[in-house]
């Protein structure tokens, strides 16, 4: 291929491939051919259907700058293998498979120090889950579960499902996971949870609380949906925490905080992976938490969790799925052709 290929965001419920010539590696650059790509579908539907706030992309993830605002190029989880060197990077380069923060497209241009390159025996499929799993990572970190808690996720999306697995190996008394879909529910059950209920079940409080039996010592709200922290609230105990994964954009709920919640000395959290916790940055840092996801990802295997796979000039059909079935995908990603 002589041309790029790359996603935009142009309107909400609109996207579009825009082709533009190769890109050609500086001195110092490499330029990578993306094998596949990963839809983040919380944040990524926010921009398809246009709810996003007016704030900047992502300050950490260089390729990400500017607000958000249309029209987009969005994304963050390539995979890909370096296909030309820059003159002064290493011929080494050539070949390998490398992951990156970049947007969907086929090719892209980086430096050395900006490519994480594929450890030995983990597939692409596995690597693309490289972002969410550092995001899982950074919320059970923020989280700090203590040996015997009795612990409630809701939401089992791809960020919901590999916390979750985290949590798992930990020596608690529960692991409780909500979702509205049967087979993310399933999912959760299959990687250790205890119980997978569904929050929209009549009887979904009095069975959570029947299992968490006094309260959630630690509840993680990853649903992406503003209203479930009061489940959050109403089902996590005294002096608790709730730990907010969720990025609502701009959906609004009302919260119940005039209850139970007033004397309940409930912690409410907010967690967001761009960020070390200051608590934990004097002996933490970004490489130090990847190393932790890389080995999280070798040990969870995700690529269990792919559901769809679409061509990369079908990306329209990827998010009309998501937007209008959720319940039919966990994780859906973009496969490039030559």
């Amino acid at each position: 291929m002589d041309a790029r290929k790359t996603l935009f965001f142009t309107a909400p419920h609109q996207v579009q491939i825009r082709v533009d010539e190769l890109p050609v590696p500086s001195a110092g650059q490499v330029l990578v051919e993306t094998i596949l790509s990963a839809i983040s579908p919380g944040t990524e539907m926010l921009v398809y259907r246009g709810q996003f706030p007016n704030l900047t992309v992502d300050a950490s993830i260089e390729v990400l700058g500017g607000n958000f605002a249309y029209p987009l190029a969005y994304g963050y989880a390539c995979v890909g293998r370096v296909i030309e060197v820059g003159r002064d990077v290493s011929v080494e380069w050539l070949g390998r498979q490398v992951f990156s923060f970049q947007p969907h497209t086929s090719h892209f241009t980086a430096s050395p120090q900006a490519l994480f390159p594929l450890p030995s025996g983990l597939s692409p499929e596995n690597a693309c889950f490289l972002p969410n799993t550092e995001t899982a990572v950074n919320l059970v970190q923020d989280a700090a579960p203590i040996l015997g808690e009795r612990v409630l996720v809701l939401g089992q999306g791809i960020i919901g499902l590999l916390t979750a697995a985290l949590l798992a190996e930990f020596p608690l008394e529960s692991l409780v996971c909500a979702d509205l879909f049967p087979a993310r529910r399933a999912a959760a059950l299959a990687l250790g949870a205890n119980a997978a209920l569904d929050p929209a079940s009549p009887d979904f409080n009095a069975r959570a609380t029947s299992l968490l039996k006094s309260g959630a010592d630690l509840t993680i709200e990853l649903s992406g949906a503003p209203a479930a922290l009061n489940d959050a609230i109403a089902l996590t105990t005294f002096s608790g925490r709730i730990v907010i994964g969720s990025w609502y954009g701009e959906k609004r709920a009302p919260i119940d905080l005039g209850g139970s919640f007033h004397r309940s000395r409930i912690k409410l959290i907010s967690s967001q992976v761009s960020s070390i916790a200051p608590e934990l940055s004097a002996r933490w840092d970004k490489p130090r938490r990847f190393e932790v996801a890389w080995k999280a990802l070798a040990r969870i295997r995700p690529e269990k969790w792919i559901t769809q796979r679409f061509k990369f000039d079908d990306a329209a059909q990827a998010y009309c799925l998501l937007d209008e079935n959720p319940g039919e995908a966990i994780q859906v990603i973009f496969q490039y052709e030559n």
